[in-house]
């Protein structure tokens, strides 16, 4: 994947809205392989403002509730992940992409592990699989049922928003809109 300069993005941006120029055009003058890169890019510019181009120097985790959310309401809804990353005010559509296939691929558990990678050697990653094996091994039976009565318990909730908003879509957003709105500023502080 070409990663963009934050320069580089707030100048096609720039230009593009200006009037002067179109999607396809601006596209094939600059390189980028799809129009969609720059119509995320305008509606992000146009949501967050010149912030919503800049890539995030710190990692953002977000409570697996949270994630359920988004898939349900873009499922419910039909929404596309651009424009249900702007309903919930996230700034990287691709993000909605790797929750939803971790959840298709190992459901709610899948959505608790944390994305990236730790900067280590081989010799320290070595070591830190057999001590978090170990660990997973001295997990009691009583703390592993603790766990999986927690992900059945998001299950659940997910599983009656979706119901929820089945019956009533109109009032189902309307009651939660305020709410989601709020979460995203907590995230961004």
């Amino acid at each position: 994947m070409v990663k963009y300069t934050d320069d580089f993005k707030v100048l096609v941006v720039r230009e593009y809205l200006s009037g002067t120029i179109g999607y396809n055009r601006l596209a094939k003058k600059h390189g980028i392989k799809s129009k969609k890169q720059i119509i995320d890019w305008v509606n992000a510019y146009k949501l967050f403002g010149v912030e919503g181009l800049f890539r995030k120097t710190k990692h953002t985790n977000y409570p697996v509730q949270f994630k359920l959310d988004v898939l349900s309401f873009m499922k419910r809804t039909g929404a596309s992940q651009t424009v249900t990353a702007l309903h919930f005010k996230l700034t990287n559509p691709s993000m909605i992409r790797d929750w939803e296939k971790k959840f298709l691929e190992g459901g709610v558990e899948a959505l608790d592990t944390p994305k990236g990678r730790l900067a280590m050697s081989n010799k320290a990653k070595n070591v830190e699989k057999t001590q978090k094996s170990s660990h997973q091994d001295e997990l009691t039976r009583e703390q592993k049922l603790e766990r999986e009565n927690e992900l059945l318990r998001l299950e659940v909730a997910y599983l009656k928003k979706l119901r929820a908003f089945q019956m009533e879509p109109d009032a189902y957003l309307e009651k939660h809109r305020q709410h989601y709105h709020s979460n995203s500023k907590k995230n961004s502080d």
